[in-house]
């Protein structure tokens, strides 16, 4: 399950034994109005066929598989540049939360934005910024941003999965490492490292896989 507003090319890098393991990927359903976080799960776990799934999630994503994880029986739940309580959280979302203030975030001018500062900013770098987040964060509906945003400031994880496999970056600017506990950490991974640290990732993977891992919980 890819990350907020990410579609499943973020997982080209991905490489796993095809002789062993099948890759399902799961893209984001359009939210109704109103729904819970508890309801959207299950629709994702509808569309879940295999027996005893290994879960694996990113950022968001990896908040919805802990949430599918309560409703059907699975192997594994492996999380990526993701958090496993609330209180992992970085302060600004702890506010967020405190005071409401998602529902003032300006989702539908992300697009706009983004357009605006391709056009007055020179930088080349900039440039293939936009152009990267353009290609893998192509789910940019203000309904479902909107659902997003609120949903994970929200979130309180109750009756928390267990035995969670948790990699993470220790420069992720999202979910700050300092506040990560019992993870996997990569030296300088940020929180696209399942992009670019992709050899790390699919290493770790196999260890968790192959049950040479030490669990996380």
């Amino acid at each position: 399950m890819p990350g907020m507003a990410a579609n499943c090319e973020i997982f080209e890098n991905i490489k796993l034994n095809d002789s062993k393991y099948n890759l399902h990927f799961i893209e984001w359903l359009e939210p109704e109005k109103k729904e819970s976080l508890e309801h959207y799960s299950k629709r994702i776990a509808l569309m879940i066929k295999e027996k005893n799934p290994i879960l694996i999630g990113v950022s968001f994503g990896g908040i919805i598989v802990q949430e599918v994880a309560k409703i059907i029986p699975v192997e594994k739940v492996i999380i990526i540049s993701s958090v496993k309580d609330p209180s992992e959280f970085p302060v600004r979302i702890q506010w967020a939360k405190k005071w409401g203030l998602y529902h003032f975030f300006p989702t539908s001018y992300v697009t706009l934005i983004e357009n605006i500062t391709k056009k007055i900013v020179s930088s080349k770098k900039i440039h293939q910024r936009i152009d990267m987040y353009k290609k893998y964060l192509s789910v940019r509906s203000k309904n479902y941003l909107d659902w997003a945003f609120k949903n994970i400031i929200l979130w309180e994880n109750k009756n928390p999965v267990q035995n969670v496999y948790h990699l993470h970056g220790t420069k992720d600017h999202i979910f700050p490492a300092k506040r990560i506990k019992n993870a996997d950490f990569l030296e300088n991974g940020t929180h696209v490292m399942v992009l670019i640290n992709a050899r790390w990732i699919n290493k770790k993977l196999l260890e968790i896989l192959e049950n040479n891992h030490e669990e996380n919980v």
